[in-house]
């Protein structure tokens, strides 16, 4: 029996910009779902006919998470059209402080945003919940308070070097702007130290050469239950995922992409990145190839062609599109496939084991996902501490050359996964940028097949307990960290599109 779907409104919130959810659902379980971004960011056409290194000081303030990692990449951009060759010295700092950030978005993202939900009265029946009460009740539970200081903590590594965050410019082609004191890099190196001692204490319950050697799931179940780990987060975040199934749920489509990060000094490895890049389906990786990727605009509110190369595609708004258009973000495609990507897909594709091998036995989940999080972390912190000690005095700048004409791609991993800026400069003007973030991969609406995007796909099969509290719905969302800021905020008949909205079917 179908009936015409009777739509639900709830609000969904602790997600970056305004995000806008339908499902349908029928016999308790969601069967079809569409994501949309309700917000026009709009900062390419900012940029046009501007000189090319404003999108040093504009395009960072796209987020306000991960700032840096927008910095990075107008700076790979410019690298790659000017064919600098930038020190060791200044790329180990751009990564240092491009690893900070992401300590910071990790923890937070983990504990003020997914974790948040653990301690709802709806769970107070559960036997974590007066845990979870205690250590994630928003504003006053003890873990989320503490998340907060060491976060902030962590970030003034960025201050240091870049000199302000967030929004900092310190970055050019070439390296950077500043050379760091010595005092300054004891600094770095001590809040570095700082954290790790946190973060083993805390979080993993154990030192990170130990963690290190947590290498399938069944060794981090023997670390999970390892009683003098009992007042760390991770054993408890891994008790309440099982509780609540969320290993059992919220997969994709299984592709993963990572367009790799954090260059390696000269003679580190051949790969040139410490994290590679690649795109990966059922355990096997095929190499990574800027050109395969286009972006989709079928289902989404602009103009133009449907399918292009970022490199010639343009972001131009068209609210009254004809057609099924639903969404303000584009779809991006890996040789036309929708993939996943973020800290799981970049430790998957650069050979994690752990990860692999719960991927593996268990599949994709919301559990697995989150887990990342944690893994990338103890992954990052012992080769930010190599790179601070390594870097000294030295040369942190090399001139480019005048920027007159050309192409450039900036290519890295921000917090939440694969981010690109492409650009073209004509007569000393910025002619043509375009902006590829993480949450357009994740939250991108169908393409021009219908294929769903990866959020999309996740949500598709999901039991939902209470269709006026789809909790269950909320765990899957928030594990991919969803990110929509943007410069304009979009409405429709005055009513500001910032909910979860559910299309029930009888």
């Amino acid at each position: 029996m179908s009936a015409t779907p009777r739509s639900i409104k709830l609000p969904f919130n602790r997600v970056e910009g305004d995000l806008d959810i339908r499902v349908e659902i029928k016999d308790g379980q969601v069967s079809d779902a569409w994501v949309s971004g309700t917000m026009f960011r709009g900062f390419e056409n900012m940029m046009i006919g501007r000189g090319p290194l404003d999108g040093l000081v504009i395009t960072p303030r796209i987020c306000g998470i991960c700032s840096t990692s927008h910095l990075h990449a107008a700076a790979l951009a410019l690298d790659h059209l000017t064919d600098a060759r930038v020190p060791d010295n200044a790329t180990r700092l751009r990564n240092v402080t491009q690893m900070a950030e992401h300590l910071q978005s990790d923890m937070r993202h983990l504990f003020l945003m997914f974790a948040v939900d653990f301690a709802h009265p709806c769970y107070q029946s559960r036997s974590f919940f007066p845990q979870a009460l205690a250590r994630y009740a928003p504003l006053k539970g003890e873990t989320a308070l503490e998340v907060v200081r060491q976060t902030r903590r962590i970030l003034e590594i960025v201050a240091i070097i870049g000199g302000q965050w967030p929004h900092s410019s310190f970055m050019v082609p070439g390296g950077i702007v500043s050379v760091p004191s010595g005092a300054d890099l004891r600094q770095c190196r001590h809040l570095v130290r700082q954290f790790r001692n946190w973060f083993e204490e805390r979080i993993i319950g154990g030192s990170m050469e130990d963690w290190g050697q947590v290498k399938t799931l069944s060794e981090l179940e023997a670390w999970c239950a390892d009683p003098t780990r009992n007042q760390a987060e991770l054993p408890l975040l891994m008790q309440i995922g099982r509780e609540l199934e969320l290993d059992k749920g919220g997969a994709g489509h299984g592709y993963y992409l990572s367009c790799g990060s954090l260059p390696l000094p000269a003679g580190e490895s051949e790969d040139g990145h410490l994290l590679a890049a690649g795109f990966m389906h059922k355990g096997m990786i095929q190499p990574w190839n800027a050109k395969q990727v286009a972006e989709d605009v079928s289902f989404s509110w602009y103009a133009g062609s449907a399918v292009n190369s970022p490199m010639i595609a343009e972001t131009l708004p068209a609210l009254d599109k004809p057609g099924e258009a639903y969404s303000w973000v584009k779809a991006p495609r890996y040789r036309r496939l929708p993939a996943e990507t973020g800290p799981l897909a970049e430790l998957l594709i650069a050979g994690q084991p752990l990860l692999n091998n719960w991927v593996e036995t268990r599949g994709e989940s919301t559990l697995v996902r989150e887990l990342a999080r944690v893994v990338r972390c103890a992954e990052l912190v012992p080769v930010m501490e190599r790179w601070l000690r390594e870097a000294g005095s030295g040369e942190c700048y090399r001139h480019p050359g005048e920027i007159k004409s050309g192409t450039g791609i900036g290519l890295t991993q921000a917090s939440r996964g694969a981010l690109g800026h492409w650009l073209r400069i004509e007569d000393g003007l910025i002619a043509h940028y375009q902006i590829i973030t993480p949450t357009s991969w994740n939250a991108s609406p169908r393409d021009e097949r219908g294929v769903r995007g990866p959020l999309e796909e996740a949500l598709v099969g999901t039991s939902v307990a209470n269709e006026n509290h789809p909790i269950e719905l909320g765990h899957i969302v928030r594990s991919y960290d969803p990110c929509l800021v943007c410069a304009v905020h979009s409405f429709r008949n005055g009513e500001a599109l910032s909910r979860l909205r559910i299309g029930v079917i009888g």
